[in-house]
């Protein structure tokens, strides 16, 4: 699945081998609390890696599906194993298996699925 391996990618300590996923027309869309990432080139989004602070950030998947060329992940983000927030992502893999378009949303306020790492803490402060 292209979508797992980006998350991997995205997650390591060289997020800019992510590139390497990417067509050169990769078109994107990350939505995050109170702003908006788009990106029409694999250049624009470099320069979102590069803008990025380096923290102990994880994508863990919860859920995944597949229809054709279509892909879905949701999952939670953690830094430092702590919760962060959620996501939803969709992707089109293109056939030479590259991402081709990507979109995700990111809140800190909503849980689409239960997170069994989340403790009751953290769900009460969301």
């Amino acid at each position: 699945m292209a979508l797992r391996a980006y998350m991997a990618s995205m997650d390591s300590r060289h997020p800019e081998r992510t590139l390497d996923l990417l067509e050169p027309d990769f078109r994107f869309l990350i939505a995050l609390p109170g702003k908006e990432v788009t990106g029409k080139s694999k250049e624009d989004f470099a320069a979102y890696i590069a803008g990025r602070n380096p923290v102990d950030r994880a994508h863990e998947i919860l859920r995944h599906s597949r229809d054709g060329d279509l892909e879905t992940v949701y999952g939670v983000v953690t830094e430092g194993g702590l919760y962060k927030g959620s996501f939803l992502s969709a992707a089109v893999v293109s056939p030479g298996g590259l991402l081709a378009r990507y979109q995700s949303v990111f809140t800190t306020s909503f849980e689409l699925v239960d997170w069994a790492g989340r403790t009751t803490d953290e769900r009460s402060r969301a």
